[in-house]
Formats: structure tokens, C-alpha cells, sequence
């Protein structure tokens, strides 16, 4: 059991270490040399848990996808103030890509033209979003003439953008800026002046029933699923 336990923090600490390797370097330079001595494993160790650099890359790619997943959960389709919940999601992503390399590094390998396959967690976001908007709409919370697909794709590339950005060192990111590009998109969304949540409020916290403005509650069960 103990030795099982210890496979699995080595094999969890390929995956870190490979997350900074290939975030640093990009795919095609990342080296199976330097991932394992990052993580003060033998090449042979390394070799134990992953048959190649291609099965490092995704299994950060799917260690990246789940960590997605659990920012952003199913969809709700009954949610109480689905628009507000997708600015809370996309402020909640912002700061994990700021301190979460495996998250970050599953965004890059996505990004990198050397790398073909895996999980593509812009198009996980992408089919969210666009989830979300679409329950926004059915409820009547966007404008009559909003245009779905357009915000959905600029929402997507200020994502992308952050993502970029947070790359950068010399870069100071917070998820204020993406709280800024909410106060010029909600009122364009919704029509009028559109309502931007407390800045201080709580995370997202989307396995947990809410009460809905109705006083029904919404629960688990009520979500579309995004993989």
C-alpha cells in the first residue's frame, strides 16, 4: 500500500514537472531529461510511469482538463443568474492560470503548433461559455438582438489572451482585467446597464444546491455536462 502510495506522488510530480517543462520551453524543446531531473526521478523512473513525451504531454493535457472541470462544473440549466455566474467562472479561471502551472501548461500545449492531439481545453471553455450564454438566453437575460456566437468567441479569445499574457513574467495580471471586459460586454449582452457580482463574493461553488429567486432550488442534476 505505502509503495503504492509513493508511485503515486512520483507520477504526480512527473506531471508538475513536466507542466513547468513544457510551459517553459514548449513542447517540441522540452526534453525527457530535464522533466526528470525537475522532479529528481531517473530516466528510467520517468520511463516506469510514461512511455514517452507524448504520454507526459497528455497526461498533463487530461490532469489540466479535469482541474477546467472543476472550476467550471456541468451547466446549470436553472441557475439563478447564469450571466453572473459565468463572470464569477471566468475571474475564477483568470486567477487559477495566474498559480496553476498544470492548468496553464494544459492552455499552452493546446496553443503549441508542435503538439497535435490531446485535449483541447480552449474548446472545452468555448463549449461552456456557450452553454452558459445559451441558458442566459433561454431565461431572457440577453438582449433580443445579442449576438451569441460573437460573444462567445470574444469571450473565448480574452481567456486565450490572459492565458497568454500570464506567460509572461514581466506581465502584471490580476482578474481585474478580465472584470473589466465584463463592464463593456454585459451591457451590450444583456441591454441595459447589466449587473457585475461583488468583486469580494464568494468563488463559484457550483456542487452545492442555491436558492432560485423562486424559492425552488437548483440542483446537481439540473446541468449539462461539458467534458
Amino acid at each position: 500500500m505505502a509503495q503504492q502510495y509513493r508511485a503515486q506522488l512520483t507520477r504526480q510530480e512527473l506531471i508538475h514537472s513536466a507542466a513547468e517543462v513544457f510551459h517553459g520551453a514548449g513542447y517540441a524543446d522540452a526534453s525527457i531529461t530535464a522533466i526528470s531531473a525537475r522532479a529528481a526521478v531517473s530516466n528510467g523512473g520517468l520511463h516506469f510511469h510514461f512511455r514517452s513525451k507524448r504520454a507526459l504531454a497528455e497526461a498533463v493535457e487530461a490532469e489540466a482538463a479535469q482541474r477546467l472541470l472543476s472550476l467550471t462544473g456541468p451547466v446549470p440549466l436553472r441557475h439563478p443568474d447564469p450571466l453572473g455566474h459565468l463572470v464569477d467562472t471566468s475571474e475564477a479561471l483568470a486567477r487559477e492560470l495566474l498559480r496553476d502551472v498544470v492548468l496553464r501548461a494544459g492552455f499552452s500545449l493546446a496553443d503549441d503548433a508542435s503538439r497535435h492531439g490531446g485535449a483541447d481545453l480552449w474548446e472545452q471553455w468555448h463549449d461552456w461559455t456557450h452553454l452558459m450564454l445559451t441558458v442566459a438566453r433561454d431565461q431572457g437575460s440577453l438582449a433580443p438582438d445579442a449576438d451569441l456566437a460573437g460573444a462567445v468567441a470574444a469571450i473565448t479569445a480574452v481567456m486565450a489572451g490572459h492565458a497568454t499574457l500570464s506567460r509572461k513574467q514581466r506581465w502584471d495580471l490580476s482578474a481585474s482585467g478580465v472584470r473589466g471586459f465584463w463592464q463593456l460586454m454585459l451591457p451590450r449582452l444583456t441591454g441595459e446597464g447589466g449587473r457585475l457580482p461583488d468583486a469580494d463574493g464568494p468563488a463559484p461553488a457550483l456542487w452545492q444546491a442555491e436558492e432560485c429567486a423562486d424559492g425552488g432550488r437548483w440542483e446537481l442534476e439540473d446541468c449539462c455536462s461539458v467534458a
